[in-house]
């Protein structure tokens, strides 16, 4: 399994969110850049990374921040937050983002995201976030009617090979992450699952893997001290 240690950006600083909300903002003193780096000495092989501005409002304040964050490192490296226009797509990728992933946008306007798999194939992956199994958009402030693990159905259906689905419920809380929804998604044909969400605990990595899930992100756990970079590679089977 994959694993994904998490760069979240807001005002061009590495941060955590609790739950989703963007008034319980953690900060971290790490320059962004300098996270990638060290995550690329300890072992990582893969960084996802979120323009949180961008998730909220499209806006391309970290623009600068994950274009340093790109060059820093020899990393395959997902890019998501903000991204509604193939010119923002082509731009990441041209930087040498490994995929970019669309949230918003995918919800909103579903024939772009049909669109943009025709055209980039596996290069698009798509965020589930989930609020109470229903999915959220524009950074997860906006509860929409759509049942999340549907919605994961029908991205597959029209080609998209990878979901990042994440519990916000879960994010940010350093309490564990929701297996039983994993479970369930895993039984989806052909779909590459991620995992994303409280991810905590050395038990639930191996868990994960042992439920043959593409990838797990972890983010917060790491920065507090709770995991290693380290001991979370080698529960994912990456050491």
């Amino acid at each position: 399994m994959k694993l994904f240690p998490a760069i979240d950006l807001k005002d061009g600083r590495v941060v955590r969110l609790l739950k989703g909300d963007y008034g319980q903002v953690e900060r971290y003193e790490v320059a962004p850049a300098d996270a990638a780096r060290d995550f690329a000495a300890r072992g990582a092989k893969y960084l996802h990374v979120v323009d949180l501005d961008g998730a909220k409002d499209g806006t391309l304040s970290n623009y600068e921040t994950i274009a340093e964050i790109l060059r820093a490192a020899d990393l395959y490296i997902e890019v998501g937050g903000g991204i509604r226009d193939e010119a923002r797509i082509e731009k990441y990728l041209e930087m040498g983002a490994g995929r970019v992933i669309l949230g918003t946008a995918a919800v909103n306007n579903f024939p772009f995201l049909q669109e943009m798999v025709k055209k980039y194939g596996p290069a698009i992956a798509v965020g589930v976030d989930a609020h109470d199994g229903f999915v959220a958009v524009d950074g997860w402030t906006t509860v929409t009617k759509l049942d999340g693990v549907d919605f994961c159905r029908r991205v597959r259906d029209i080609g998209v090979e990878t979901v990042i689905y994440t519990d916000i419920s879960k994010d940010g809380a350093l309490s564990g992450t929701n297996l039983e929804i994993y479970e369930t998604l895993r039984g989806i044909e052909g779909l590459n699952v991620v995992a994303s969400g409280g991810v905590s605990f050395l038990p639930e990595i191996e868990r994960l893997r042992e439920m043959g899930l593409y990838g797990c992100i972890v983010g917060k756990a790491i920065y507090a001290g709770k995991l290693t970079l380290e001991d979370a590679l080698a529960a994912a089977g990456e050491q």
